[in-house]
């Protein structure tokens, strides 16, 4: 009798254990009305004041517009799909200032650390959001090309971003898509024009600082690629450790036929600072478009990826990898709309992650009907470093086209013991092997980069979060 009492109260026990595990994992990521009432009014507050700034702006009705989107749906929640893995309260839970200010000072020594060793490159500098004429270098471009900061174009070239900015982009899709459209004030112009090579790339740099307070920064990027254009540009992304941040960019491209864009991605934000970022790209008949998107800093990261390939020879490659430790979280998110016949897309993503850390992959590719002898190939790559990391990873393909090649996988694991063995045998110790394995497992995507600045930028970031570092770098 005693027995069956017992088990009656550990089978009790069992099934209140599971209904609260289900209840917590229900309302996880779930914010509360109040709560969302508040930071609508936080933002709502700053929205006015800007709106107030540039009253006769003519971009204003689209401002609000992007808003009132804001308003409605507010933060995403993980009873999305689409931010199942990725809880964004703590972005919610804090209070910004959204007003870019313009007064920020940083050093030279400072620039310089932050900038490609070497890299002889067209640099805009923007400081806590706001452009810096002091540090930036647009000087001596040749011919029509148009390299400049998006404050100045909303003024001065209005009638060709009212036919582009805001255009390849959805904000039913993304709140935070809609928040950076209310809150544009800075952020890059970029208009190559038909048969024009730019041969030094165009380094686009955006520095987080302290501040008097926590501060969010929403820029606003737009690259325009004439027919047979071609250029290499570079986002990025750097914070103080000790600040805390949020960053929110948007970045829209717009490839004419025949042309050619290379497109780097670095960020390397504070530990404190949350990052979301947007790419979205618009291809022409035979125009290519590199993306190399690359995450190490950053306490939570959301990288989104939208591409579409709207005619015939529309060729996509995306390589990405990111890097985690601690508490990090890091989630990239692509897809890709194969709209017509003869179009490529090829996706190769690596993390390696440590710690607590978090990553998540979603790849999506959507084969619509009409496109035909499309190639499309997903990857995804992971290397779990602690037994207490994680990675969620959904390569996805979406068919509606008969006559197709498709591929895609995903792979989690840790390092290898017969390769671990082999390395300690040859007199290597089991950290400095670990930490080789490590790097080689990285260097998988660095060497796709094929720009060599980059590529030493990299390797300097990876190999500084491994442990044994200094011998590290006498073996590679």
């Amino acid at each position: 009798m005693f027995m069956f009492w017992v088990k009656e109260k550990l089978l009790n026990l069992v099934v209140q254990s599971l209904h609260w595990n289900l209840k917590k994992r229900v309302t996880t990521g779930l914010i509360s009305k109040k709560i969302m009432k508040d930071i609508i009014e936080n933002y709502s507050a700053d929205f006015k004041q800007l709106q107030n700034i540039n009253k006769n702006d003519w971009f204003a009705k689209e401002r609000q517009s992007a808003f009132d989107i804001f308003q409605k749906t507010g933060f995403p929640t993980t009873r999305n799909e689409n931010w199942k893995y990725t809880d964004v309260k703590p972005i919610a839970r804090n209070i910004f200032s959204n007003i870019s200010e313009s007064n920020v000072r940083t050093d030279n020594g400072e620039i310089d650390s932050v900038f490609f060793k070497g890299l002889d490159c067209i640099n805009l500098v923007f400081i806590n959001g706001a452009y810096s004429e002091e540090y930036s270098d647009i000087k001596n471009i040749a011919g029509k090309v148009v390299v400049k900061n998006m404050a100045s174009a909303l003024v001065n070239d209005k009638e060709i971003l009212k036919k582009h900015l805001a255009k390849s982009t959805d904000k039913t899709l993304s709140s935070f898509t809609a928040l950076n459209t209310a809150f544009i004030q800075d952020g890059a112009y970029i208009n190559i024009p038909s048969n024009i090579n730019i041969e030094k790339p165009i380094n686009i740099t955006y520095i987080s600082k302290d501040n008097t307070g926590k501060f969010a920064t929403h820029p606003r990027n737009l690259i325009l690629m004439g027919e047979n254009s071609k250029a290499t540009i570079i986002e990025n992304y750097v914070g103080n450790d000790e600040t805390n941040y949020f960053t929110n960019s948007v970045t829209e491209t717009v490839l004419l036929q025949g042309s050619s864009l290379k497109h780097y991605k670095i960020q390397q934000e504070s530990a404190n600072a949350f990052h979301i970022a947007s790419l979205n790209t618009s291809q022409s008949k035979d125009s290519r478009f590199e993306s190399h998107s690359i995450s190490i800093g950053g306490a939570l990261v959301r990288n989104n990826i939208n591409a579409s390939l709207n005619a015939e020879g529309a060729e996509i490659i995306m390589n990405g990898f990111y890097m985690t430790d601690n508490t990090q979280h890091v989630d990239n998110h692509t897809r890709v709309d194969h709209l017509k016949p003869h179009t490529q897309s090829h996706q190769n993503y690596r993390g390696v992650l440590n710690g607590k850390s978090r990553g998540v992959f979603n790849g999506k590719v959507v084969v619509h009907p009409q496109a035909q002898k499309i190639e499309a190939y997903q990857n995804n790559a992971n290397l779990l470093l602690s037994d207490d990391s994680e990675i969620d990873t959904k390569p996805e393909l979406e068919i509606y086209a008969d006559d197709v090649k498709c591929t895609h996988g995903a792979t989690v694991g840790q390092l290898d013991d017969d390769m671990l063995f082999y390395l300690r045998s040859r007199a290597v110790d089991e950290q400095t092997a670990r930490s080789l394995l490590t790097y080689a497992f990285a260097d998988e995507i660095i060497k796709n980069i094929n720009f060599q600045a980059i590529e030493n930028k990299l390797e300097n970031l990876i190999i500084s979060r491994l442990p044994d570092s200094s011998l590290i770098r006498e073996y590679v």
